[in-house]
This record gives C-alpha cells, sequence and structure tokens, in this order.
C-alpha cells in the first residue's frame, strides 16, 4: 500500500501594474475621538422549556432579583430554576449615540444551560471600562440554533443553542464624553500606519484648505486645524474625508500560514543569489496476510498473521538557482517547477531569509 500527501499550494502574485488607485481619506483613517464603545453587563433569562440551569451563582442572583421586589426567600430553601439561566450580555454602543437610541445586544449563557431558546432577557444594566451604566438591556431572544433529543439519548443540534442576539434590544441611557466639538484640531489616524503615507495625505489636505493646515505628527497621526463651531466643524470634516489620496505601497513582506498551507507573497518581494535543494520522500507500506497451521492431529488452531513491509524512497535532489534581483514571478515558478508542498515551500522560505537571500519580512501566522 502506497501512501500519498497531497496539499493545494496556492500563490497570490501582485505584479507591477501601472494603474495607482487613489483612496478616499475616510477610508484608509479614523478620527481621533470617534470611536466605538464596548458594554458588558450580566443578567438572567427567564421562560426558558426547562433548558436552564441550577447552579450556586444563578440562584443567587434569583434571590437578590425577587429581594428587589420585596420578596424574601427563606434561607435553605431549594429553588427550581430548570427555566433560568445566567448569562452575560454584550453589545457594541456606537459614537455618538444618544439618549434613547436602541443597539443590538448579544446574549451568552455563563452555565450549563442547554439552550436559550424562546427565553426573556430581564432587564441588565450595560456598563462600560469606566463601570457607568451606558445602557439597559431586555427582550424576547432569537436564537440561531436548534436541538432534538430522543427518549433512547440520541441527540441532532444544529450551530449553537447557548448564544443568542436581541434586535434593538438594548436603550442607550446617556451619550459617552468625547472632546470631538471642543477640541482645537482634529487627528487623522491611518488604519496603516505609514511615514509617506502620512506625508502624501497631509500634502492633500494642504493643497485643498491651505498651506500648514495639516501637519503629520508621526507615521500614524496627522494633527489638522479645525473650526471650533460645531456646524462649521462637521461641514469642514465632510470635506477633509472626501479627499483623495495615494498611499504608499507596502514594505515587501511573505505571509505564510502553517495551518492552511496558504502561502502570500507582496509585491516587492525580491531574491539575492541563491542555490536552494529540494529532494521528496515516499513512504511504501506493504501489508500481506500468512496462514499458521496447527501439524495433523496437533491440538491447535490456524492463525491468520500480519507481515509488513516498510519501504522508504527518496528521489533525487533537485536544486534551482536565483540570480542576484530575481524577481516573484521567477520565485514561483521554481517552486511549481520542481513541485514543492507547501511545507516544503515554507521550509525553504525560512532558510532563504535566515540565509539573508531574501528582502522583504518572512510572518508566520
Amino acid at each position: 500500500m502506497k501512501i500519498f500527501f497531497r496539499t493545494v499550494l496556492i500563490f497570490f502574485t501582485i505584479t507591477a501594474s501601472p494603474l495607482v488607485i487613489a483612496e478616499r481619506i475616510k477610508d484608509i483613517t479614523s478620527v481621533q475621538g470617534v470611536r466605538e464603545n464596548q458594554l458588558i453587563g450580566y443578567g438572567l433569562v427567564v421562560g426558558l422549556d426547562g433548558t436552564g440551569e441550577k447552579t450556586r451563582y444563578t440562584e443567587q442572583t434569583f434571590r437578590t432579583m425577587l429581594a428587589r421586589f420585596g420578596i424574601n426567600v427563606p434561607q435553605g430553601s431549594q429553588l427550581k430554576l430548570k427555566n433560568t439561566a445566567a448569562v452575560a450580555v454584550h453589545a457594541t454602543l456606537p459614537a455618538f449615540s444618544k439618549a434613547g437610541q436602541t443597539i443590538d445586544i448579544t446574549v451568552s449563557s455563563l452555565g450549563e444551560a442547554k439552550s436559550l431558546r424562546g427565553g426573556t432577557l430581564l432587564m441588565t444594566p450595560l456598563r462600560g471600562a469606566d463601570g457607568k451604566t451606558y445602557a439597559i438591556a431586555q427582550g424576547n431572544l432569537v436564537v440561531g440554533g436548534f436541538g432534538v433529543q430522543g427518549s433512547d439519548g440520541s441527540r441532532i443540534s444544529v450551530n449553537h443553542q447557548t448564544v443568542g442576539r436581541v434586535p434593538n434590544g438594548a436603550t442607550v441611557e446617556q451619550m459617552v464624553a468625547t472632546n470631538f466639538l471642543t477640541a482645537d484640531h482634529l487627528i487623522f489616524n491611518l488604519n496603516r500606519p505609514d511615514f509617506t503615507t502620512a506625508v502624501r495625505l497631509a500634502k492633500a489636505i494642504n493643497q485643498l484648505v491651505g498651506s500648514n493646515t495639516a501637519k503629520p505628527i508621526d507615521q500614524t497621526s496627522i494633527r489638522v486645524e479645525a473650526p471650533r463651531n460645531p456646524a462649521q466643524r462637521i461641514n469642514y470634516l465632510s470635506v477633509l474625508e472626501n479627499i483623495e489620496v495615494i498611499p504608499a505601497e507596502a514594505i515587501g513582506r511573505i505571509v505564510v500560514n502553517s495551518r492552511t498551507g496558504t502561502i502570500v507573497i507582496g509585491k516587492h518581494v525580491n531574491l539575492k543569489e541563491a542555490a536552494v535543494a529540494h529532494g521528496n520522500l515516499i513512504v511504501k507500506i506493504k501489508e500481506n496476510q500468512t496462514v499458521s497451521q496447527p501439524l495433523p492431529l496437533a491440538q491447535g488452531e490456524t492463525v491468520v498473521n500480519q507481515d509488513t513491509n516498510l519501504e522508504i524512497e527518496q528521489n533525487n535532489t533537485r536544486m534551482f538557482h536565483f540570480q542576484p534581483g530575481a524577481t516573484l514571478q521567477q520565485l514561483v515558478e521554481a517552486v511549481n517547477a520542481v513541485g514543492a508542498a507547501p511545507g516544503d515551500v515554507m521550509a525553504i522560505l525560512e532558510a532563504l531569509k535566515q540565509a539573508g537571500a531574501i528582502s522583504g519580512d518572512l510572518v508566520v501566522i
């Protein structure tokens, strides 16, 4: 029996193109102070069809909730909470959200609940990193998963049943404070920091608005003078974010995903003079069955034995040579010519990097 190992190797090549595409400032930057905020809370989901849980913290939370309504549960009494589950509630609060607006929430089971399907989330405060309450969540859960179980114990489930969502399930109670409308200037932060792009962005703004209006602070931030009047500032930012800028080309980089075998090679990756040898290893396993029979009149049993032969063959080693300044296309063609598998390619690229033959970064994820 021969065992073959086959893996798909994918190369994404980026070749030089005379077409240069400009991008809007709003697509490559974010404005400092204009950001989303994460909210989290702890609450109870009730109304489950026997798929809840009975844990110590769930019972404690249930007792505390009843106490707030003036109902005192005697100590030592046993509570049946099969229809109740303790959950974590989290949401993302968009920038400039005002009191009275609604946002979507996600509800996740914290304990041993089997399913949240059909449950209702009770009023749950959602707090920010500063501990303040910014929204109140409540509503009926929408659960995408489902499951069925037979009387014999067989069970089928699809997707997750312990995570659900409540569209528009939280009402914003207060706005997150920001100095966006009071600061003397605006700061644009590049999504991909680059000194060249920062300089080009500042130059594009100065050409439209006036000299010395925008100044790059570092490879990430560009400071732009802005009017203090809120109405004027909004219109001003609307004009700035639609200015088109040609971003600088990224540095030469090879990204290798060791789990999927995907290799992405950037445009500016060049090779110095190097020689690479590559060999293939083939493993052959042969299994034969032999029968061992006892002698006549002997008290024995016929036994079937397994005879395994293991052979290892190594093909002739192949070598390919790169001249100084070899291009990406030459690298791809050479690797494909020797039929290297992704694992071999990763080893070749890492060895070339260690030998100083690659002008670019090698990133393994």
